[in-house]
């Protein structure tokens, strides 16, 4: 269970860093999903960082898990 955990905590901060990325340098155009999603609008940024906070938190709460 900690291994999923941090596997989907390292997908979560990827997908944040790939979208900063795009939205900061233009790279990335195949990576980001939140760049796909239409509903998001012009919060991308704000999504990113929130997806890369998020991303993190998972992680470090993987610690806590006990199998």
């Amino acid at each position: 269970m900690k291994n999923l955990c941090e596997t989907v905590g390292f997908l979560v901060f990827a997908q944040g860093a790939g979208g900063l990325l795009h939205e900061w340098f233009g790279w990335f155009h195949f990576f980001g999903l939140v760049q796909r999603l239409p509903f998001i609008g012009g919060y991308s940024v704000s999504v990113s960082i929130v997806l890369v906070v998020t991303g993190i938190a998972v992680m470090i709460a993987s610690d806590a898990v006990t199998e």
